[in-house]
């Protein structure tokens, strides 16, 4: 919503202060069309020599995430937090063999089906098992476990990154791209010197297109696009790195209270619960099962 608002006050600022300041809208229209071919052709072009197929594949992800906006809310780190202290108390009063077969078949595990959300998304849901099954390997160091996870959660994250960098490196070409149309437009018009001045005028007015709309689809569109894919995967991976929080705290010999407690901190600001709040949630899932 809020990506459209801002896009409609670019343009409508942009070329209603040139209309109302008596600038021609003419020639502006009639090169258009053209400029934007030669500048979003080699913008496209460039863009897929520089990234890999399977990068590619990511775009229409993150065109989705870019409208959606984060993937979690506050209500997700409630049920994230709940299901860790279910099976952390669980593990805490009978030993992992009582997490054992949640963590080895979330799909069909009882806590993991209480929070459908968590349990069809493959991501947080593998990460979970996977470190609760390393503690049940023994592995029992805070910090080796800590640098375990750690090394994961940085390796995710710069993966997520990939297409807010791309469209970055995008946005940072295209004003050199405006130039390249604008070049065009100059040698067109050096090649009409001998016709009257109106006409030239009109020619070199339109050259110029290129280099207003490289520079306006550069600071204008890609650019608050990429920055604004960047901030919500970043404020989605602080929603994975709640999980290495709570067992981290675990394995330091917390109570599995206080780990959830520890967890509860890291949240986000906006969306962390009250510790009242977080406290009803795991009472009443604890009255349910």
């Amino acid at each position: 919503m809020f990506l459209f608002i801002g896009f409609g006050v670019v343009l409508a600022c942009v070329f209603g202060s040139f209309i109302a300041s008596g600038g021609a809208i003419g020639p502006l229209l009639a090169s258009m069309p053209f400029e934007l071919i030669t500048i979003l052709g080699a913008a496209i072009g460039s863009f897929v020599m520089a990234n890999s197929l399977v990068d590619l594949k990511h775009i229409p992800a993150g065109i989705k995430q870019v409208l959606k906006g984060p993937r979690f809310a506050r209500a997700d780190y409630i049920d994230l937090l709940n299901l860790l202290f279910q099976l952390l108390k669980s593990m805490h009063a009978k030993g992992y063999m009582a997490i054992e077969s949640h963590v080895e078949e979330p799909e069909n595990s009882t806590i993991f089906t209480s929070f459908p959300k968590i349990k069809s998304d493959e991501q947080t849901r593998d990460l979970v098992c996977d470190y609760l099954r390393l503690i049940g390997m023994n592995v029992d160091d805070p910090v080796q476990f800590e640098e375990a996870i750690s090394r994961e959660l940085k390796k995710n994250i710069q993966e997520e990154m990939h297409l807010p960098h791309a469209l970055q490196t995008l946005s940072d070409a295209l004003p050199a791209l405006g130039i390249v149309a604008a070049v065009l437009g100059v040698i067109k018009t050096m090649a009409s010197i001998s016709k009257p001045p109106v006409i030239l005028g009109e020619m070199i007015a339109g050259a110029l297109v290129g280099t207003f709309l490289g520079v306006l689809l550069a600071y204008g569109v890609v650019a608050p696009i990429a920055a604004r894919l960047g901030g919500i995967v970043g404020e989605d991976a602080c929603y994975h790195r709640i999980i290495r929080s709570v067992l981290v705290a675990h394995l330091q010999g917390s109570a599995p209270q206080i780990s959830i407690e520890i967890g509860r901190k890291d949240i986000p600001s906006h969306c962390m619960p009250r510790f009242q709040e977080l406290e009803n949630a795991m009472t009443s899932s604890t009255a349910t099962a």
